[in-house]
């Protein structure tokens, strides 16, 4: 019976590639695809079919199980993910590992969380591979920046509110807050969205205050985003700190008056039940004119 179901599953899928003219997955070469910010159901067609045909899938910590039941029969899956705080695979290990394996005449997929190359290390990998004169092909992926703050109902943009948007990370390569231009994050954008900031998010907070921005403005911790433990905190500027103490990785945060129209885009809670308002919410006149 399983063995059935997943013929069809590949008949279905070979069924797609060929309406959509998606590329043929060479043998001796990488693909680095992104796998989506948690939701399996967010991988990209592209991304789907490099799962069916590698013959080697080196995937990460927060891809969904369920994609890689997809894998062909036989094809070797290793893990390989980083977590901050955890043991983790060395990057020089996961390359290398790459490289070999594609001399090895296999079908290589480097799968990541979200998009490969948003705070992430695909693009060192690439360059590894192309140092090694091993082919390669970026799949990109839906961002947590991006979906996850989609399926909190929270947008990263709306045009009565912020006609730009800045992404930051909160972890540096030595595992430290980088050293950023807070003057110029605070008042250069009216939405920032920050990954990987939990452990500094009090400290990022006082340099966004220090810098000019209102304690008072709204902000959200999305935790696990677009899962079924997906977890959504509203709070303030001056309040982050403490709730992200009270709130588990992986998460992103966002910033600006894009929270506010949470109230009424919160689509996952409409379908468990939540009435939505329909009024729009008040925004204030920073964020419009920045």
């Amino acid at each position: 019976m399983e063995a059935n179901r997943k013929l069809q599953e590949r008949t279905e899928a070979s069924a797609i590639e060929r309406a959509l003219g998606l590329p043929t997955f060479e043998r001796g070469s990488v693909w680095i695809a992104g796998g989506g910010p948690g939701d399996p159901g967010l991988i990209t067609a592209l991304g789907l079919s490099a799962i069916t045909h590698a013959d080697a899938i080196l995937y990460d910590a927060l891809i969904d199980t369920r994609l890689l039941s997809l894998a062909r029969p036989g094809a070797q899956l290793i893990f390989a993910g980083k977590r901050a705080g955890m043991k983790s695979c060395k990057q020089t290990d996961i390359s290398r590992t790459l490289v070999s394996l594609a001399r090895k005449n296999y079908r290589v997929l480097r799968l990541k969380g979200g998009d490969p190359l948003v705070f992430g290390r695909g693009a060192e990998e690439a360059l590894t591979l192309a140092r090694a004169r091993i082919p390669f092909r970026i799949v990109p992926g839906v961002t947590a920046g991006i979906g996850g703050l989609a399926y909190a109902g929270i947008p990263v943009t709306h045009r009565d509110i912020n006609h730009t948007v800045t992404f930051i990370t909160g972890h540096g390569s030595d595992g430290r807050l980088p050293e950023l231009n807070w003057s110029a994050i605070a008042h250069g954008s009216p939405t920032l969205v920050i990954y990987m900031g939990l452990k500094y998010a009090g400290e990022i907070a006082a340099k966004l205050i220090s810098a000019g921005r209102d304690a008072h403005e709204p902000a959200a911790l999305i935790s696990s985003a677009s899962t079924p433990e997906q977890a959504v905190r509203v709070v303030t500027l001056s309040t982050l700190g403490a709730e992200a103490q009270r709130t588990s990785a992986p998460a992103i945060m966002v910033i600006g008056e894009n929270v506010k129209l949470r109230v009424g885009m919160d689509w996952l809670g409409a379908l468990a039940g939540r009435i939505l308002e329909t009024a729009p919410p008040r925004v204030s006149g920073l964020s419009r004119s920045a």
